[in-house]
């Protein structure tokens, strides 16, 4: 057990920072990281609020945004709700668990698949085949180039994140808009990241300006400001769905 508010503020002190710069950088306003150091957690909006408060800031200070959270938890959630949160963190992990095995299974497949139709492209336009055709080794050799067959679009590592406040009703579904159901209608704290590897992802949220879209590290710009529906992929946000 340790103290919640003193060490965000030794940590803040020991960094030298302010509160209008933490601020700006978290997007938390400053009298809620004040109750946060002084433990005043009354004064924030709700649980749900101060949980996702103490993780961006935490985090912020370089310090382990879930330590912060599990200690809240183990001091003021009740013990029932304590259950029902690892219930689901167990749940979680072994969705993840399931779907880094399924994405290892289709990437061998994918490399077999690939490698038995480049065997077949040369062996298919070997020289004996041509001696029969009447053309010169020499001369088939460089009129015909064995057709190496590409992959189709390669798989994205995708991250959704909250900036700012909650994202609210955030549906996910594997390539469109009646594939599979991969979250549905979620909400995420600030600073809380849901992460995918998908060739791409159709997305919905009625709170867009608050999602913030990551393909294989790189930002990408949402289409428009008002909620609608988009298709993620390794090209970035490539139509409205």
């Amino acid at each position: 057990m340790f103290e919640i508010g003193a060490s965000l503020k030794e940590a803040r002190l020991r960094q030298g920072l302010d509160f209008p710069e933490i601020e700006t950088g978290t997007k938390i306003r400053g009298k809620y990281l004040n109750a946060l150091e002084e433990e005043r957690f009354d004064v924030l909006p709700a649980e749900a609020y101060i949980k996702g408060f103490l993780r961006t800031y935490a985090e912020y200070l370089g310090l382990d945004g879930q330590l912060y959270v599990d200690e809240f938890n183990s001091r003021y959630v009740a013990p029932e709700e304590m259950q029902s949160i690892r219930v689901r963190r167990t749940a979680q992990a072994r969705r993840h668990r399931r779907v880094q095995g399924g994405v290892l299974i289709a990437a061998l497949a994918g490399i077999a698949i690939v490698t038995a139709l480049v065997i077949v492209a040369w062996t298919s336009g070997s020289a004996p085949d041509q001696h029969l055709a009447g053309i010169p080794p020499s001369a088939s050799t460089q009129q015909k180039k064995p057709n190496r067959t590409q992959p189709q679009s390669a798989k994205a590592h995708i991250t959704l994140r909250a900036v700012r406040t909650y994202v609210s009703l955030l549906a996910v579904r594997k390539g469109g808009p009646t594939g599979k159901i991969l979250l549905e209608n979620v909400e995420l704290a600030p600073g809380e990241a849901k992460k995918f590897t998908r060739r791409s992802l159709w997305i919905n949220t009625g709170t867009p300006g608050n999602l913030r879209v990551i393909v294989n590290g790189k930002r990408v710009t949402y289409p428009g400001g008002k909620p609608q529906a988009f298709v993620v992929s390794a090209r970035g946000i490539i139509a409205p769905a």
